[in-house]
């Protein structure tokens, strides 16, 4: 079983490894740098696999990680069956496990499911015994320090995965404030903040309520302090919410990338 790393460890790996390939690379030759996406969907929105397949590679992705959705039931968890789907229509473990057998070279593959629901970690155990290598993409309405994303967590702390968590304020993994109980109660394992209240908390300013803040940014919000301060806090930059953290304030990002 594979252990956790931490952001440093992970840095210091990732310097490791690239100044190794700088040494084996042939100058007159070199290789393409690659291109990884860890956030990709199977059925975006009723998209066949061969329209991902084709964009992915339009877009020169070397590596792509397909994130599941979980079963779709009728319950608070998924608004009662209006949000099944990461309320985006994508497909389950099933289908990411297809493509990633099927083209191994290109795709990995995450492991998901409702976290309230009976079941759901040895459905999630089920496909990471089968190779995925995250749990994602947890998009349900319950309490991001609750029982349940604790349950989650047991599970990606026994596989050694790390487990990426869409925030979205009063919609997606409720009481981000309060996230900082689950880091410390699972140092070892890693998470990956995602979306809008994820990104708008970089500011200190930030009114929960807005889902793409424009305008300036100060220093010092959630979002910023765990970073700072959890080792096992980490960020994924995709989506509107991402680009926005970016273009809002530069000034501001580039601070926050020398922080982070």
């Amino acid at each position: 079983m594979t252990p956790s790393l931490s952001r440093r460890q992970f840095l210091e790996y990732g310097t490791t490894a690239l100044t190794t390939g700088l040494l084996l690379q042939d100058a007159a030759a070199a290789e393409k740098e690659p291109i990884i996406d860890i956030h990709q969907h199977t059925h975006y929105h009723g998209r066949t696999d061969e329209q991902m397949i084709k964009h992915q590679r339009a877009m020169g992705v070397t590596t792509t990680i397909l994130l599941p959705s979980g079963k779709p039931v009728k319950r608070p968890s998924t608004h009662d069956g209006r949000s099944n789907g990461l309320a985006a229509k994508t497909g389950g473990n099933d289908t990411v496990l297809k493509i990633a057998k099927k083209y191994p070279k290109e795709y990995l593959f995450g492991a998901n499911e409702v976290p309230d629901l009976p079941g759901m970690q040895k459905e999630l155990e089920k496909y990471l015994k089968a190779g995925a290598v995250i749990i994602a993409e947890q998009k349900f309405k319950v309490e991001c320090d609750s029982k349940y994303i604790w349950a989650v967590a047991e599970v990606a702390q026994e596989f050694g995965v790390p487990v990426l968590m869409h925030f979205q304020h009063n919609s997606y993994n409720l009481n981000f404030d309060r996230f900082h109980r689950t880091l410390e109660k699972f140092p070892k394992v890693n998470f990956i903040g995602h979306a809008q209240t994820w990104w708008g908390n970089i500011d200190k300013k930030h009114d929960q309520t807005k889902m793409y803040p424009l305008g300036k940014v100060t220093p010092g919000g959630i979002t910023d302090k765990l970073l700072s301060n959890y080792k096992n806090m980490y960020g994924d930059l995709s989506a509107g919410s991402g680009l926005n953290s970016l273009i809002r304030d530069e000034k501001h990002t580039k601070g926050f990338f020398d922080r982070h």
